[in-house]
């Protein structure tokens, strides 16, 4: 809903808009440590609880900060997921009402925008009607319509069917001549069509001699460099609304529109990823402030960017890829075409006089680098992968000695100076060509014209798993394994080439912008993070929950009512004693608590075989005669769909139980507020699978590099995923919840000094060792404490501020800082 007022302050000498009529006093605090980073053009951490505004308190303060300073460049929003990035757009949408009723015209020269895969942002039904509707599929399908060569054949069919000609802006391929209204005006011009003859002005939906173009991509390139969005705030919907109006493309007009705009929201991978951000990123200014929000497991997404693996599968396509890459090439040689003859002259002279840069925006993708700006080799390709035979005589050979690696029964650790050596020994080739492989590849399919890009996913993701060997010797490692520890009777061979050190895919942006802000609701404990990421902050600070009643009521559950202990621990949880003890705290929970309780457990295989156990004891029955039972699946549809219905069971009063997974999509991106989750039960502590070798590898590291002992890193990343769990129930202070950690070692110091404050400051002496019946008698007390009615009033008072708090606040508050 639109905020019915809003109010102007100053922090400092700062003017901020902030478009509600009260402020909370976190919010406020928030404010001034991020003031204070800004103005120091540093970096910082905040932690601020989860409910309290953080949002709109960033975009706030930055967007004030940039009417103030007009030297500083736009804000980059970067979030996890499309719901996140639309809650974004709507805070904006508020703020921005606000800002233009205050300052007028100048209000009109913002411009804030979405930008996200092509696969949300499409507005062309036959580039989204196909069998297969996943990123890379939609991708590949708008390549082979937007391609440059695609809109020259286009064009030179044009020219000798119709006579026409085809000229146009930047591509030069959009034709001339009479049409019949723009590429928008009605549903058939966003479908493509394939044309012989003159491919008409107006409809641009076909290409000559039957060539498939993008009308909306089409309609687009006519605009050339003039292309422009008014001023005003674009979600996605808004995008795909805009496009839809004028006939453009929305996901080419935000990438064409990013330079321009104040604000740009956009995924973590757009600046982390290395692949990614060369080609979205490259042209923003060091004056940029970026925002990582909800950066709890930005360390993990950072190593992940880095990290690839080579399976069976991996080996066998490639083969195909190159089998394929050389038919293309030989087939190109008979044909006596220059293209090749013309790549060779290139790089003689060096891969940078085809850079991305140079290219259109429609291909510059294919040539991405899967290395950090600062490694990417500036010298000229080795002559011994010049020619295109070459080049795939080489790849050739690497992909037999991978399949010959797969072929092993024995698990290997190892670096990627030794994997190189055992290569150029069995091989006999220059380990200097490996760390151009990716970039050779790129400019091989562009050569060749290979719009598919799809098809070639195999051999890609062996170029780009050559070129980070090539080019990384430390803080990267090599692990081989022949089957899953987990199921070791089933062959399921995989090389993994894993980035241990989380600070080489963050240091460019660190480097780069001026400011880079870090935040979330579950960051402790804080100082972990700038060892984990390679900075120092200007700023860290965690800041607390202001309330005016206990609204959250967390408390440990240690054993059951037969006093038997409880925990997921390896030695205890097959235990039947410990699954009926858990069962029956359900069972109780279910008949007290009303409307919506969400459980997570430990693991997919975890909650499987307790579950199971559960319907055999009849515990599940007895459950479901006071709720309903959804499960988080591996499927994502099967999982919307069981979260629609859960949603449905909570609204009709039947009320419901949620199962679902810590680490999974729902604990990551799914909000239980109000009626939808008045508990949540942590089943276990959430350890990764300390077997798992790539965990060892980086633990290794951890503590010779930045002596970060096991268990504490362990630790640390075990609480700060059950506190993202325990965070999804409370999205406001007028809401209420219990968070109910089920297992004995949640009583322990070492666990509970790595939760956030917001939590531990509610977490009293006497919740912390209950029995299951126990936990019942409190939730029972708790539950009666929430339904008493509410002085709203006495409530405003103390945890709200208007403009006259802020101000006395503001003049009590400290100048240094």
């Amino acid at each position: 809903a639109r905020p019915l007022a809003a109010m102007k302050f100053y922090i400092d000498s700062l003017l901020v808009y902030f478009p509600y009529d009260f402020i909370y006093p976190e919010q406020y605090e928030y404010m001034v440590e991020l003031k204070r980073t800004l103005d120091a053009r540093g970096h910082c951490l905040l932690e601020m609880p989860t409910g309290t505004g953080k949002t709109i308190t960033l975009l706030s303060l930055i967007t004030s900060y940039q009417v103030a300073h007009p030297e500083v460049g736009k804000l980059i929003y970067c979030t996890r997921t499309v719901p996140e990035m639309e809650k974004v757009m709507a805070e904006l949408k508020h703020l921005h009402a606000m800002r233009a009723a205050d300052l007028g015209p100048k209000a009109a020269e913002f411009l804030a925008l979405v930008l996200s895969s092509r696969r949300n942002m499409c507005i062309n039904d036959s580039v989204l009607a196909g069998a297969a509707n996943d990123r890379e599929s939609v991708d590949s399908r708008c390549r082979r319509l937007t391609a440059s060569w695609v809109r020259d054949k286009a064009a030179e069919g044009g020219q000798q069917a119709g006579g026409n000609g085809a000229g146009g802006s930047r591509g030069g391929a959009s034709g001339s001549g009479g049409g019949s209204g723009t590429a928008g005006g009605s549903d058939e011009g966003l479908r493509t069509t394939a044309v012989s003859g003159t491919r008409r002005g107006g409809g641009g939906g076909g290409g000559g001699g039957g060539v498939a173009l993008c009308p909306a991509f089409e309609a687009y390139e006519r605009e050339g460099a003039e292309t422009r969005v008014p001023a005003g705030v674009y979600s996605l919907s808004d995008m795909r609304e805009y496009g839809r109006k004028k006939g453009w493309c929305p996901y080419f007009v935000a990438r064409h529109m990013l330079s321009y705009a104040n604000v740009v929201v956009y995924n973590y991978q757009y600046l982390l990823d290395p692949k990614v951000s060369g080609m979205v990123s490259r042209d923003l200014e060091k004056e940029c402030i970026v925002v990582f929000d909800e950066a709890h497991n930005i360390d993990n997404v950072c190593i992940e960017a880095l990290s690839v693996n080579i399976r069976q599968q991996t080996v066998e396509g490639a083969r195909r890829n190159v089998a394929k890459l050389a038919t293309a090439v030989e087939t190109s040689k008979k044909k006596g075409e220059q293209r090749l003859k013309d790549e060779y002259q290139r790089l003689v002279r060096g891969l940078a006089q085809h850079s991305p840069q140079s290219l259109p925006l429609q291909d510059a993708e294919v040539l991405q680098n899967p290395l950090l700006p600062a490694d990417i080799a500036r010298e000229a390709v080795p002559g011994n992968i010049r020619r295109a035979e070459h080049f795939l005589n080489f790849l050739r050979r690497l992909v037999d000695f991978l399949k010959e690696c797969l072929q092993s029964e024995v698990v290997e650790t190892q670096t990627p100076l030794t994997f190189i050596t055992k290569l150029q020994q069995k091989c006999v080739m220059d380990p200097r060509a490996l760390k151009f492989c990716y970039d050779r590849l790129g400019s091989l399919m562009s050569t060749l014209e290979i719009t598919d890009t799809e098809e070639y996913t195999h051999v890609q993701a062996v170029a780009d798993f050559a070129t980070l060997v090539g080019s990384y010797s430390r803080g990267f490692k090599l692990i081989f394994e022949p089957f899953d520890e987990r199921t070791p009777g089933l062959p399921d061979p995989v090389l993994q080439l894993t980035c241990l050190d989380a600070s080489f895919a963050i240091k460019p942006v660190f480097e780069r912008f001026q400011s880079v802000v870090i935040t979330s609701g579950t960051l402790s404990p804080i100082d972990l993070y700038p060892k984990l990421l390679g900075f120092t902050p200007v700023v860290a600070r965690s800041l607390t929950m202001s309330l005016t009643r206990d609204c959250l009521c967390p408390m440990v559950v240690t054993r059951g009512a037969d006093q038997m202990a409880v925990s997921t621990r390896f030695d205890l949880r097959t235990d039947p004693g410990v699954a009926r003890n858990y069962g029956k705290l359900l069972v109780e929970l279910a008949g007290t608590v009303p409307d919506g309780i969400v459980c997570f457990f430990v693991s997919y295989t975890y909650m499987e075989g307790i579950v199971s156990t559960w319907d055999d004891m009849g515990i599940l029955q007895e459950v479901m005669r006071h709720k309903l039972v959804f499960v988080e699946t591996q499927d994502v549809v099967e999982t919307s769909l069981a979260l629609e219905n859960y949603r449905r069971a909570c609204d009709c009063g039947r009320g419901a139980v949620f199962f679902s997974i810590a680490r999974g999509k729902v604990a990551e991106g799914i909000d239980f507020d109000r009626h939808y989750g008045r508990a949540v039960v942590m089943y276990g502590v959430p350890f990764q699978y300390t077997l798992s070798r790539i965990l060892r590898a980086r633990l290794e590291y951890l503590r010779d590099e930045f002596q970060i002992q096991e268990g504490d890193f362990l630790t640390f990343d075990a609480i700060r995923q059950a506190s993202q769990c325990l965070g999804r129930v409370i999205r406001s202070k007028s809401d209420y919840g219990m968070m109910i950690l089920a297992d004995k070692r949640y009583q322990r110091a070492d666990k509970r000094s790595k939760m956030p404050a917001w939590i531990t400051t509610h977490l009293k002496d006497v919740t912390l060792n209950l029995s299951t019946d126990m936990a019942v008698h409190v939730a029972r007390d708790f539950l009666r404490r929430m339904a008493q009615p509410v002085n709203h009033r006495l409530a405003a008072s103390a945890t709200l501020l208007d403009k006259a708090g802020v101000e006395r606040r503001e003049r009590e508050r400290p100048k240094g800082g």
